[in-house]
């Protein structure tokens, strides 16, 4: 009878219980327990189908925007939202503010800046936030005028009408596009 030295059985005990440990790593991660929970707006316009899927930072008593803001800096391109890239879907082809956008799933990012914002529509929509955005993909760019809110909006918040009308919300500001 041949005996394993205690170094391999000790191998062979760790490999048995990793395996179980491994699996739970391919699990699916329950996304509503993040510290940005996920959110989703749809709506129908025209009769086409608006998917916006998104997750809600909340501001935690630091700013939104501007040159000091951790989160979405002034003249920088934001994932517009937090964890994943926003998505924007549409079942058909549209116009954004007048501008023609084809149908199909794109990574929804915003620039902020001072009296205009820049909402970007990238082909690379599953990423993680804006880390690895390319200019190179976006299918299409509009400027908007943002409004100052009356009153702060702690988490950060997505609204779609059957009129079309996208509005992105967070802090004191709120900035609008149209889908057609």
């Amino acid at each position: 009878m041949r005996f394993l030295p205690l170094a391999a059985l000790a191998g062979a005990a760790l490999l048995t219980y990793a395996a179980p440990a491994q699996a739970q790593d391919k699990m699916p991660e329950d996304k509503s327990k993040r510290p940005s929970p996920p959110a989703v707006v749809k709506t129908t316009v025209d009769g086409t189908e608006v998917t916006i899927d998104y997750s809600q930072p909340s501001l935690k008593g630091r700013a939104a925007f501007g040159d000091k803001s951790p989160l979405a800096p002034n003249g920088e391109v934001w994932r517009t939202g937090a964890n994943e890239a926003t998505t924007f879907t549409v079942s058909k082809a549209v116009k954004i503010n007048g501008q023609p956008l084809a149908a199909g799933t794109y990574a929804l990012f915003t620039i902020p800046a001072p009296g205009e914002w820049t909402i970007v529509f990238n082909k690379t929509a599953k990423q993680w936030g804006a880390f690895k955005y390319e200019m190179k993909e976006d299918a299409l760019r509009v400027k908007v005028k943002p409004k100052t809110l009356a009153a702060p909006v702690e988490q950060f918040t997505i609204t779609a009408d059957k009129s079309g009308k996208v509005a992105l919300m967070w802090a004191k500001a709120e900035a609008d596009f149209m889908v057609k």
